[in-house]
């Protein structure tokens, strides 16, 4: 596990498939030797905007992202396995990002360097000291400019027991803690919560939510309330071999002006 991963659990819950706006996917698109995914999203305003991506392989090095966007941008992943346990990734975006995880046993450890600017570097590191916990940090170092020096500096745990999992993760240099919660009551149902610590506000309540996958062709119905007062649902259904679809809408309190909705088909 890496130490970014450490409170995936229930933020993936709270955070995944809840959208606000229109988008269709296609991916595995057949074009010669390589897949293509086509993704198009719908403004508010009407307008529609495109990108074309691809991912393969070629003499061990894999490009795992490749994207042209409508806005003339380029986005390009790239990962190569020199030995076991070792990867070495870049990622160039807005910027340029050359990377480096490693893994031996139970332990995870990542390095990335601004190679464009040279102005960044960060690390993590995770470990497994049993079965049901793991521990870890991370830190950033500015290496230019007059923020030259330790940025930032964080640690974290997490926790596993039955269908239960916790995590806590400080930020802001200790001055924040952030605990994550999620609680599988059965098959179908999981519940999860986020909430944040500091010395300003002993707790606060960042988002509760849940998921329930019990009925059956209906699909999956997920729902959350954040602390700002915004309640969300969403639904995520096969409504044909290989085609999913996502619908979801958010309101503030009871404005109904405030409502948002998002649709969103997978192919």
């Amino acid at each position: 596990m890496k130490f970014s991963d450490i409170s995936k659990p229930s933020s993936d819950l709270l955070g995944n498939d809840y959208c606000s706006n229109v988008t269709l996917k296609a991916k595995g698109l057949s074009a010669g030797p390589v897949k293509v995914s086509i993704e198009t999203e719908r403004s508010a305003a009407g307008t529609l905007s495109s990108k074309v991506g691809t991912k393969f392989a070629y003499a061990g090095l894999s490009f795992d992202k490749l994207d042209a966007k409508a806005d003339g941008t380029n986005v390009l992943e790239t990962s190569l396995v020199p030995c076991p346990g070792c990867k070495m990734t870049f990622k160039a975006n807005k910027g340029a990002d050359l990377g480096l995880e490693y893994t031996a046993g139970k332990m995870t450890t990542t390095g990335s360097l601004d190679v464009l600017n040279m102005s960044k570097f960060s690390t993590s590191a995770c470990i497994g000291v049993s079965p049901a916990i793991n521990l870890g940090g991370d830190l950033s170092y500015n290496l230019s400019g007059d923020k030259a020096g330790l940025s930032s500096y964080n640690v974290g745990a997490s926790y596993a027991t039955g269908p239960m999992y916790a995590s806590v993760t400080s930020s802001n240099k200790f001055g924040q803690f952030n605990v994550g919660v999620l609680y599988k009551v059965n098959k179908d149902l999981s519940l999860a919560s986020s909430t944040t610590h500091s010395s300003s506000k002993a707790c606060d309540v960042a988002a509760i939510g849940g998921s329930y996958s019990g009925l059956g062709s209906v699909g999956t119905i997920k729902a959350k309330v954040g602390s700002n007062g915004v309640t969300s649902a969403c639904l995520v259904k096969e409504i044909a071999s290989k085609v999913n679809l996502t619908a979801s809408g958010s309101i503030s309190g009871t404005d109904t002006s405030s409502f948002k909705y998002g649709l969103g088909i997978a192919m």
